[in-house]
């Protein structure tokens, strides 16, 4: 597997509460200059100028390498990872015999991930666009 060009730049969906999640943590930890994290759920991204549709992007993970190649899945969450300089934790996503593994249960979680709304999100009230339907905080 060849290593991609930094910057890597992440596509992340920042209103799903586990990507949210995993994005925080990694802000914390990536140099901007290796790592770049773009919203796609943010009302200014526009996804034409990539040449993939806001479906496909939300669909899996989407990262591009600095020379402009794609990595989805399994692939962007790895190198993400190692961009951030936390590899160690994700290596094992790079372990050839395990792949076709990770790359099911990472389908199965692409399926799940529509659902999982309900959870927490760690922005919290931040993410309402206004007020969130039933918050009396916004409304005095």
């Amino acid at each position: 597997m060849k290593t991609p060009d930094l910057p890597l730049t992440l596509y992340v969906d920042m209103a799903c509460p586990l990507c949210a999640r995993e994005i925080h943590w990694l802000r914390r930890h990536a140099e901007p200059a290796r790592l770049v994290l773009v919203d796609i759920s943010s009302e200014a991204f526009d996804p034409a100028p990539l040449g993939r549709s806001l479906e496909a992007l939300q669909q899996c993970l989407h990262a591009r390498s600095a020379s402009g190649e794609w990595l989805t899945g399994i692939d962007a969450t790895l190198w993400s990872w190692r961009a951030a300089a936390v590899g160690g934790w994700v290596a094992p996503l790079g372990w050839r015999p395990l792949r076709p593994v990770f790359r099911l249960v990472y389908r199965l979680f692409t399926l799940a991930r529509p659902h999982l709304a309900w959870l927490p999100h760690p922005d919290g009230g931040r993410r309402c666009k206004e007020v969130c339907p039933g918050d009396e905080r916004g409304r005095r």
